[in-house]
């Protein structure tokens, strides 16, 4: 018997936060002002992991002293 393991498409919020190392609410106030993108699908927001690259890599391509 083959066991297939199943990698996740998208994430949820608590994975996103959990994977930068930030709360769940700042997280939250990440997509709702845009630096992280994410798609609602139902009552639930998702998030693309091309996604947290991309706000990882505008955060870390700030100069330093800015907020990003």
């Amino acid at each position: 018997m083959t066991t297939t393991i199943i990698q996740p498409k998208w994430h949820t919020t608590a994975e996103v936060a959990a994977m930068l190392g930030f709360g769940l609410s700042k997280t939250k106030m990440l997509i709702l002002t845009g630096e992280i993108r994410s798609v609602k699908v139902g009552r639930n927001r998702r998030i693309l992991p091309e996604w947290v690259d991309d706000y990882i890599e505008h955060v870390t391509s700030a100069p330093e002293g800015v907020s990003a």
